[in-house]
């Protein structure tokens, strides 16, 4: 079974072993065979599966064939940039296909790496919400169609973020200091009231570093002006 590079306790060790592996990856893309006391190839090539070790996922498949990816890549921006290296080419059309795919898996890899981030900030900020008895759904359903009135809430909102007297009533008492925004803010009661729910969704993101996905989302531009 292979071993995972982020449990793994002795980093030297797990690439000792994976060197012949490391060598015969280098070795195809080079053409020829080289020397790891002599060939910088080499020396790329064991930085790029040091890499990979430290960005692995090992919920995204096997370790080995994406470390062959990271590999590959990294020699070939090598051979771009090196002045002293001859003009490479790939020996058959098959291979140069194969980088091509190579290249797009690791496109492909990332972006379900981040899928996967922006479904796990949606359920952690879904757990967030039923702690104050909300639900995305409501979210929907709170959300004023005007955009002058969504302008106006998100300045409210991001107002109310920045205000410790505030967020520590909303995270004690799971609701909005009704009459402290009032103050603070000069809105009336029936506005905070009609916009409650929306209002005390969007402290919560912008009060929190937590939520950089659901801000794109919502197009939230923190510190501009909407007036």
């Amino acid at each position: 079974m292979e071993q995972d590079p982020l449990l793994m306790t002795n980093r030297e060790k797990f690439i000792e072993e994976n060197k012949d592996f490391i060598y015969k990856i280098t070795c195809n893309v080079c053409k020829r065979k080289l020397q790891w006391q002599n060939d910088d190839e080499l020396s790329i090539a064991l930085i790029a599966f040091n890499k990979a070790c430290d960005i692995y996922n090992q919920n995204k498949g096997a370790f080995l064939p994406y470390a062959k990816v990271i590999i590959k890549n990294a020699l070939i921006d090598y051979f771009r940039k090196s002045k002293n290296t001859p003009h490479l080419a790939f020996s058959t059309e098959e291979e140069a296909f194969d980088y091509i795919d190579s290249r797009n898996s690791l496109i492909e890899f990332e972006k379900q790496q981040e899928n996967l981030r922006r479904a796990e900030e949606i359920s952690y900020f879904s757990m967030e919400l039923s702690r104050y008895k909300l639900t995305l759904d409501d979210l929907v359903e709170a959300s004023p169609s005007h955009l002058d009135t969504r302008n106006t809430i998100l300045n409210i909102a991001f107002r109310c973020s920045k205000e410790e007297s505030i967020l520590k009533y909303i995270i004690e008492k799971k609701k909005l200091p009704i009459k402290e925004i009032m103050l603070f803010t000069s809105m009336s009661r029936k506005f905070l009231e009609k916009w409650r729910k929306y209002i005390l969704v969007l402290i919560l993101i912008l009060s929190s570093d937590d939520y950089p996905y659901i801000r794109s989302y919502f197009n939230i531009k923190v510190g501009e002006n909407h007036e």
